[in-house]
């Protein structure tokens, strides 16, 4: 099983990440964290990188009740979602695939929530 699913995009990186910001509060998620590593990486290691920006996209109610079912599932949150630009210049999205990464956890209530975010996710993919 792979851990993540993705889609390269028509779109330049800045429009990519409005979009995908979009599509996520369409299936419930906000971004809580932004992490630009191009930029982070010239900043702390003076090296240059590629566009690459990843999203910690949460969806409140499915976070509570991943909380309630493990209470260390925390150390998985939020779902990442990176927005890159390729070698060729072109834009690919990726989302972590939770029930690939929930896999660690025996809990079959967390699987239970972990396959609904992985519909949501992959609602957000394919509607880029």
């Amino acid at each position: 099983m792979s851990y993540y699913f993705n889609k390269t995009v028509e779109q330049n990186f800045e429009d990519t990440i409005e979009k995908v910001t979009e599509e996520l509060k369409k299936e419930g998620f906000g971004v809580l964290t932004e992490i630009d590593v191009k930029a982070t990486l010239k900043k702390k290691l003076d090296v240059d990188f590629r566009k690459y920006q990843i999203l910690g996209a949460c969806n409140p109610s499915f976070a509570h009740k991943a909380l309630l079912s493990e209470s260390k599932v925390g150390t998985m949150l939020p779902c990442n979602v990176v927005v890159q630009e390729n070698d060729e210049g072109k834009v690919e999205v990726s989302a972590v695939d939770p029930l690939a990464s929930m896999q660690a956890i025996e809990n079959p209530d967390l699987e239970n929530i972990a396959t609904e975010i992985r519909a949501k996710l992959q609602t957000v993919i394919n509607n880029l």
